[in-house]
């Protein structure tokens, strides 16, 4: 259990230092495409050109790479917890986030940030102590199917979607990254052949393949939730698509189970950590209606472009 709770804290870190470095390059990016006519579709989206560029940037580049270990870890969380605890934990780089951006780009957090940071730090304590061994994950062979197919149908559905709705899908788009996070961690708990490793069994496993669905998938819509407009929004409704639909699936379906006579206590924590989790992005920080003040040096611009969202426009 320690070792799982370790390694999901570490995820989380990853994960949420991997947010920070990710926005700042989607924002540069996006001030640098402002003008041109291939940064948003006709429905107000933004292009494959402008995700690209913006997936090209130094900070994007490296937050990637630390999603990628963050994923790493998540996953072998995944197979030590149950899912409302490793799904929970992971959730939580939003405290990471913010707490670095306090560190590293001098935002001020409100009280309302610090008191739902505060709310999330406890809930975790909570659910630790409550959370009781991780079930076996042995589930029929249609059950991976139905798992690649779902994600199939939300990933790719979802994108088609998104881009048609374009600036008023940012929140949608949160809401389908997060599913399609929670679908990875679901299929990382189910996969076949890896205790014992066997490569056939796992390379034959249509969870494998879900799971690189839904992770590519999610990455690439949480991208453009960065990009389309609320920022905290979207990332709310990720924190519930990550968390509560994994740890219902894991209760119901796998086995995951509190320890005898606290399974209150893992319920309220689990619902005080997803509450607190949003509440962390809910109560970021205020959007922009305006452009960037000219003369700004680079450094402080940048620092306003972690915190500050900038919906894309249509020009």
């Amino acid at each position: 259990m320690l070792i799982g709770l370790l390694t999901a804290v570490a995820a989380s870190i990853c994960y949420g230092t991997g947010s920070v470095l990710q926005a700042v390059g989607s924002r540069r990016s996006a001030r640098r495409e402002a003008a041109a006519a291939s940064q948003v579709t006709q429905h107000g989206g933004p292009s494959l050109s402008s995700t690209a560029k913006a997936a090209m940037t130094w900070e994007f580049i490296v937050g990637t790479i630390l999603d990628f270990v963050g994923f790493g870890l998540g996953a072998l969380a995944a197979r030590m917890l149950p899912l409302f605890l490793s799904q929970t934990v992971i959730s939580a780089n939003l405290v990471i986030t913010a707490v670095l951006s306090v560190r590293l780009l001098g935002i001020r957090l409100t009280r309302a940030e610090w008191a739902s940071i505060g709310v999330v730090c406890s809930a975790l304590v909570l659910l630790a102590s409550a959370a009781g061994p991780e079930g076996s994950g042995r589930t029929p062979i249609a059950t991976h199917w139905w798992l690649l197919a779902v994600s199939l149908l939300l990933m790719v559905g979802g994108t088609v979607l998104v881009r048609m709705l374009g600036a008023r899908a940012a929140i949608l788009a949160g809401l389908l990254s997060g599913l399609g996070f929670g679908a990875l961690g679901v299929g990382v708990r189910i996969l076949n052949g890896i205790d014992p490793f066997d490569p056939g069994a796992v390379l034959t496993d249509p969870a494998l393949y879900a799971i690189l669905v839904a992770g590519i998938g999610g990455m690439y819509l949480h991208t453009l939730a960065l990009q389309i407009g609320s920022v905290n929004g979207a990332t709310a409704a990720l924190v519930v698509g990550e968390t509560v639909l994994p740890g219902m699936i894991g209760v119901w379906w796998l086995g995951d189970a509190s320890r005898p006579g606290f399974a209150w206590l893992a319920v309220l924590g689990f619902v005080l950590a997803v509450t607190g989790a949003v509440a962390v992005a809910w109560f970021g920080a205020p959007e922009s209606h305006g452009p960037e003040p000219e003369g700004v040096p680079e450094s402080e611009g940048l620092e306003a472009s972690a915190r500050v969202p900038e919906p894309a426009r249509v020009p």
